[in-house]
């Protein structure tokens, strides 16, 4: 069973940065794909970013040259710095691993348990 646990999420002024982890254990992000998502107040879970399993970036729209996904093999760890970091930006981030970047209400998305980031304006 794959377990993912995120930390660094916190409290940040706007403006600021903050880098979330999802380290995996009895699993190897190696040749899977990696998204990070968010789920903001009574909204809709969103994708955040993706990480191909060969390793090619995508970003919604609205974090595009602010965050930035990340995978180091050697911890097992998959980052995502968030940088000028916006109230809007206020969210249950989440990562998730699959075999390609599927939609957000894929069931073949294997989840973390979540964490929180608030950016205060």
């Amino acid at each position: 069973e794959v377990q993912l646990v995120e930390s660094g999420g916190g409290l940040v002024q706007a403006g600021g940065s903050l880098r979330l982890s999802c380290a995996a254990s009895r699993f190897t992000f190696e040749g899977y794909a990696i998204g990070w998502f968010r789920q903001a107040p009574g909204k809709e879970r969103e994708g955040v970013s993706c990480l191909t399993n060969d390793r090619n970036a995508y970003y919604k729209d609205s974090v595009k040259g602010r965050f930035t996904i990340s995978s180091d093999n050697a911890k097992n760890t998959v980052y995502l710095q968030m940088n000028s970091l916006k109230p809007e930006d206020t969210a249950v981030y989440y990562c998730a691993v699959a075999g390609e970047c599927y939609g957000v209400t894929s069931p073949r998305w294997s989840w973390g348990q979540g964490s929180q980031v608030t950016v205060s304006s």
